[in-house]
């Protein structure tokens, strides 16, 4: 099981998220915890400035990025609409 730690910036921005939104960022946090290789996560490794980041999708506007630590260890920098989340 992954250890996962919450960046102040995400702590943030999860309390301006819907409800909807927050609720099914729960469930996509828990297959990280048991799996981050899990298809249902659509995870992708990003690019450019932000290769050091990878990120998965709450639903098909929104979207997390977070980093591995170690493998055993992650850390959920953010969470914003994908329009916004890349730049």
């Amino acid at each position: 099981m992954i250890r996962v730690y919450y960046a102040k910036k995400f702590l943030k921005q999860v309390k301006s998220l819907p409800i909807a939104q927050q609720k099914k960022l729960t469930q996509q946090i828990e297959l990280l915890r048991q799996d981050p290789t899990d298809s249902r996560l659509h995870s992708k490794r990003l690019q450019g400035e932000m290769r050091n980041l990878l990120s998965f999708r709450i639903t098909r506007d929104w979207r997390v990025t977070f980093r591995f630590f170690e493998s055993s260890s992650v850390e959920i920098v953010e969470v914003e609409h994908r329009k916004d989340i890349y730049r």
